[in-house]
């Protein structure tokens, strides 16, 4: 028996979301039964992020157990040549087993991109959320920065979220804009559900001028979710990455976390 962490990515247009559902498509369930046919086992797959429906990675981070001879490096080889093009493991290699892909993972970087121009990019209509709007990407950059340390976020949840501790701590955010496209990136040591798409939507609300700058610092010290904006569409999200102790990553990865 033997412990295998993958690197995937994934494009999240056809799926519900990673986690395996039982009415819908989902990445996991893809996964899980790539590894079934490759390893003659009952594969069970474990997630750092459990992301919506719609919503895409280029780094998400992954756990199983097998007792099949393929090497661990060679699973990114074997399991592209089964799973469908828009599922591709980027890196294998052997675990101990006390990880765990979820609760070991220390921090996170997700990017919310805006493609700000008159018309729709048919390119990039799948990845990017359109705004003609023009926005100002210099006040959505200033207003972000209140939202960076660590806070209440209760009013950044979205309606369906597990309760409990709404603490979070973000680490980086920033507004980058290049040419027709902004994208917002933010990394932190746990996200509420849906916490990132109602930071983009308040935030492109910001840059319209639809909404005061001061009505982040607002949600933070009321927990009103009616002072922010709308949840920004899922498919301007893409998880980056996943940050475990042991990588470079931000000062949250000397914390060992027990929420998504």
């Amino acid at each position: 028996m033997k412990r295998v962490f993958l690197t995937l990515s994934y494009d999240g247009t056809a799926y519900a979301g990673w986690q395996r559902q039982k009415n819908a498509l989902s990445v996991q369930q893809v996964l899980e039964e790539a590894l079934t046919r490759l390893t003659c086992e009952r594969i069970s797959v474990t997630g750092a992020s459990r992301t919506d429906a719609g919503v895409h990675a280029l780094g998400q981070a992954a756990h199983f157990d097998t007792c099949c001879n393929i090497p661990p490096e060679k699973f990114s080889f074997a399991l592209n040549t089964v799973l469908p093009g828009d599922i591709r493991i980027l890196s294998g290699h052997e675990a101990t087993f006390d990880f765990h892909a979820r609760f070991d993972a220390c921090a996170k970087t997700y990017h919310y991109v805006f493609h700000n121009a008159p018309h729709v990019n048919a390119l990039s209509r799948l990845y990017h959320a359109h705004i003609p709007q023009p926005l100002n990407d210099n006040q959505m950059r200033d207003s972000a920065r209140v939202l960076l340390g660590r806070h209440d976020f209760s009013a950044f949840r979205g309606s369906g979220g597990a309760l409990g501790n709404t603490a979070r701590e973000i680490t980086e955010i920033d507004v980058i804009r290049e040419a027709e496209t902004v994208t917002v990136v933010v990394t932190g040591n746990a996200f509420l559900y849906h916490m990132v798409r109602i930071i983009a939507g308040t935030l492109a609300a910001i840059g319209q001028g639809k909404l005061p700058l001061s009505c982040l610092q607002e949600a933070l010290c009321t927990g009103d979710r009616l002072v922010l904006g709308a949840t920004a569409p899922a498919h301007g999200l893409c998880l980056m990455r996943v940050y475990y102790p042991n990588q470079t990553a931000p000062d949250t990865c000397g914390h060992r976390l027990r929420n998504d």
